[in-house]
């Protein structure tokens, strides 16, 4: 009876060092199977913020200027922006145009409502932003109805707008740098030159006061760009640029812009 019970013991003592061991042996590979899985998320999550911090996601709002209406080359300021931004950088530069023709800061301000439009305003990087031509000169009919008292009214709407634009980009991304390109004068040659010149540097003068109001917010100037041979810069409608004339803009926008390069 007692042989018995010892033998009892000696195989429970066998089977629960048996068990013991085989816990230990699935704790150590488990142990090592979820490090080597995190080692694998970890290497994933890496490469992803190394592509995306190598990427400049730009994304281009506006009017004709910015979808780039006169260029022969079909490029505008936004096409030569990237291809000079690429040559400068060793980052890899993407580039999403939402700009039309003929769009004012009223319609602008609908197409900021649109999910994919604020989607990959949020992912942005640099919001380029051409807006108030079509507001100032509708297509040119302000050139029938030259005044100042006209003039204010216009301008007073749109800087409301331009708020409400400056307001939504920074509510929807706070770390991207935004440039809005500003006005030239393409009626410069006309006989009522000196108050369209008054008119468009007023404008300028006001829209850029407005966007100190917002961080990392940039008014890049064009007027002086054109000012002196603006036939040189014009395309055959003497309204939008040529190559040239985007070009001038591409340059002066790419100028502004700093890139901290990895390893630097």
């Amino acid at each position: 009876m007692n042989k018995k019970i010892i033998l009892i013991f000696t195989s429970i003592s066998i089977l629960s060092a048996f068990i013991c061991f085989l816990g230990l042996f699935w704790a150590v590979f488990d142990k090592h199977d979820t490090i080597q899985s995190n080692k694998r998320v970890d290497h994933v999550n890496s490469e992803e913020k190394k592509n995306s911090s190598n990427t400049v996601h730009i994304v281009a709002l506006g009017d004709s200027l910015t979808r780039g209406i006169g260029d022969d080359k079909g490029k505008g300021y936004v096409g030569d922006l990237k291809d000079m931004l690429i040559k400068k950088s060793k980052k890899k530069i993407q580039v999403t145009n939402h700009a039309i023709g003929g769009q004012t800061s009223s319609e602008l301000l609908k197409q900021l409502k649109q999910p994919e439009v604020r989607r990959q305003l949020r992912q942005a990087d640099i919001i380029l932003i051409s807006t108030g031509a079509n507001d100032l000169f509708q297509g040119g009919a302000a050139l029938d109805h030259l005044n100042m008292s006209y003039f204010n009214s216009i301008e007073k709407r749109y800087l409301v707008n331009a708020k409400h634009v400056y307001s939504t980009l920074r509510s929807l991304n706070s770390h991207a740098t935004v440039f809005h390109i500003g006005l030239y004068n393409p009626f410069i040659d006309l006989e009522q030159s000196k108050l369209t010149s008054k008119m468009v540097s007023k404008w300028n003068v006001d829209n850029a006061n407005l966007t100190r109001d917002y961080k990392k917010m940039i008014y890049v100037p064009t007027f002086d760009l054109f000012q002196l041979n603006v036939n040189d810069y014009l395309y055959s409608d003497k309204f939008h640029p040529n190559t040239k004339g985007y070009q001038l803009i591409a340059e002066r926008v790419v100028s502004l812009i700093v890139f901290h390069e990895e390893g630097k």
